[in-house]
């Protein structure tokens, strides 16, 4: 698989300081893993945003920075955002050894138009967005596409067996959890609340008549 790769910068602003590199737009970074010294570096904003685009956390990349090894394959571990903002304020990089399995979230993409939705007016839910694998660095996938044509009405659904997987790549997320399926379209009951005659019950008021031609009677025999 080709990798992508990337060059990082020494650092030597740590601590509290470290926000002096953000108002440079730099993003402090740390690489860690088997067979390397731990090192604090740094890298252009923008560059990591386009950066992680195209990896995520689950395609490996070829790190280099000065004092480090020659080849240093990596895994994005955890990327730090301000909690407000949301701008990355961290990010570590994990050195793996090509040759052991390592594990991570695999992103699903789901493709196709399902006939549930199409044909029966049907609403899409997607309740899994990634599987966890496991396999060797360079195997990893960059994401599962999962066919939902096959989705035809509000019964059948997509589970994680069901999804193929490239030798040598082992799925680890439990085999019977849901992945998608289509519900039932929601149906609003409209209750019709009927008016009131405001004349009156019925009876009511042909018992006023009564009376009425009654006192006319009487009246008339006077």
């Amino acid at each position: 698989m080709d990798v992508h790769s990337v060059k990082l910068s020494p650092r030597t602003v740590i601590g509290k300081k470290v926000s002096v590199l953000r108002k440079q737009g730099l993003v402090p970074v740390h690489v860690y893993g088997v067979q390397i010294e731990p090192a604090s570096l740094q890298i252009d904003g923008r560059e990591l945003i386009r950066l992680l685009d195209q990896i995520g956390t689950n395609v490996p990349v070829s790190v280099e920075y000065d004092g480090g090894n020659k080849e240093n394959i990596c895994f994005v571990r955890e990327v730090q955002r301000h909690p407000v903002s949301e701008d990355i304020i961290h990010v570590d990089f994990l050195r793996v050894d090509v040759s052991q399995k390592v594990s991570a979230e695999v992103p699903i993409i789901l493709d196709g138009a399902p006939p549930g939705v199409t044909q029966m007016g049907g609403v899409l839910l997607q309740n899994l967005q990634t599987l966890l694998v496991e396999a060797l660095p360079m195997e990893m996938p960059s994401a599962f596409n999962v066919d939902i044509t096959i989705l035809v009405d509000f019964e059948k659904t997509i589970v994680v067996r069901e999804v193929a997987v490239p030798e040598g790549v082992e799925i680890l997320s439990d085999p019977d959890e849901m992945i998608a399926r289509v519900t039932a379209p929601r149906i609003e009951v409209v209750e019709v609340e009927e008016k009131e005659e405001e004349e009156g019950e019925p009876g009511e008021e042909g018992e006023g008549e009564s009376e009425g031609a009654a006192e006319g009677d009487a009246s008339a025999g006077r």
